[in-house]
């Protein structure tokens, strides 16, 4: 049932709305019971005095022998069935009923084995009843419109700020640590602190205490990749007067391997600190793509199904696709196929596929599936959303691993 339900159905606001007009029906409902049962019944007792008043004044001139009221009589025309047996078992009673088209009260009794019946106009009764009921309808629904109304700013209003936390959640989420709710309350301590303000000062000190750590992380991996630059290049400058030999080769490449991760720190410095800045230009796909194969030295197996020209940063681009490529030869099995289909890269490995955490979290620094630091991949998703891309990994059909690279304008 709920599936057939319009999504906003589901808001707060509705929900509000329909639980105050519930309500107000059921208070209307129940207090207009009780005054209509209430007045009916002070009403009915009036006019049964009235006619047990007039009864008596017949019974008596009966009783006498004198002329009876008017509209009073033995067994008269259009007396109810009921009052009439009423009367006959020797007891008396009233009932409302038609007389002439205009409602009447009966009144009966006994008189010598027929009914003593007369009757008073009961339409002054039922009016004031009939207008009691009108005046309980129209206040009711005048009150439901009333309380809707102000419920409904009341209940806007709260639901207002909440989509505003729930906005700047959002945002923080995307990577805006300097997003904060801002709520007037918070910043009042003299103000009343309901649950909504509460919330959004909590979300607040959460965005700053996140935004400091990491702030301090990334001021932390970028001075220690500076410390260690200098030492780096003194030591890969004193590795080159070492005599040629297999201790040296290896020295020199531990030399490269410590370069190369201080690079790749400095750069995951600067994407975190998100003060990159894009240098777009107009490039044709497919010449890019090769280029990247052959600076790379790796065996790689280029299909263009659909060539495209693109606007982009060709540096972070060819940042991205090296670092695709340097992860499927490293870490999967050939053969590499780079794949061009229009402003679509894919690259495809035939190994065992990417670990399932990447799949399910994305790359993850300093955690790799074998070898290596973790740190390609997470550069190459860093550069791709720098350049407005968007960059997917996944089980290739049949075996493997594929990351997709999709890039502005598909």
């Amino acid at each position: 049932m709920r599936a057939w339900l319009p999504a906003w159905t589901a808001t707060l606001t509705w929900k509000s709305a329909c639980f105050i007009v519930v309500m107000c029906c059921a208070l209307a409902a129940v207090l207009g019971v009780l005054v209509h049962v209430q007045v009916t019944r002070q009403t009915v007792a009036a006019a049964r005095d009235k006619a047990l008043d007039k009864l008596d004044e017949a019974s008596y001139a009966y009783e006498a022998g004198e002329t009876l009221p008017p509209q009073s009589g033995l067994d008269p025309a259009g007396l109810p069935p009921e009052l009439r047996a009423l009367a006959l078992s020797g007891r008396r009673g009233t009932v409302v009923g038609d007389a002439g088209g205009r409602p009447v009260m009966w009144a009966a009794a006994p008189a010598d084995g027929k009914a003593l019946a007369t009757l008073i106009d009961y339409g002054q009764s039922a009016g004031t009843i009939r207008g009691l009921d009108n005046a309980i309808i129209g206040s009711s629904v005048l009150a439901l419109g009333g309380t809707l109304l102000i419920g409904a700013f009341a209940v806007t209003r709260v639901t207002r700020r909440l989509h505003q936390t729930a906005t700047v959640a959002r945002r923080i989420t995307q990577g805006d640590l300097d997003a904060r709710v801002g709520d007037p309350r918070t910043e009042n301590p003299s103000r009343h602190q309901d649950e909504v303000s509460t919330v959004a000062a909590a979300l607040d000190t959460m965005a700053g205490t996140l935004q400091r750590k990491l702030q301090s992380e990334q001021r932390f991996t970028a001075d220690v990749a500076h410390e260690l630059r200098t030492p780096l290049t003194g030591l890969q400058a004193a590795s080159e007067l070492l005599p040629e030999g297999r201790p040296t080769e290896l020295v020199r490449e531990r030399v490269r391997t410590m370069r190369q991760l201080t690079e790749d720190l400095l750069e995951i410095s600067r994407l975190d600190s998100g003060n990159e800045r894009v240098d777009t230009d107009l490039h044709q796909l497919e010449r890019l793509a090769r280029r990247v194969v052959r600076a790379s030295g790796l065996e790689t197996e280029v299909v263009v199904v659909r060539d495209a020209h693109v606007e982009t940063d060709r540096r972070r681009l060819e940042r991205v696709l090296g670092n695709l490529l340097a992860n499927a030869h490293k870490h999967g099995r050939g053969p590499v196929v780079l794949t061009v289909d229009g402003p679509v890269v894919t690259v495809r490995d035939h190994g065992d596929g990417y670990p399932e955490y990447l799949l399910t979290d994305g790359p993850q620094r300093f955690r790799s599936g074998g070898k290596g630091h973790g740190l390609g991949l997470t550069i190459a998703a860093g550069q791709a959303e720098a350049i407005g891309a968007r960059l997917e990994f996944r089980r290739a059909p049949g075996g493997g691993a594929e990351a997709v690279l999709t890039l502005p304008g598909a």
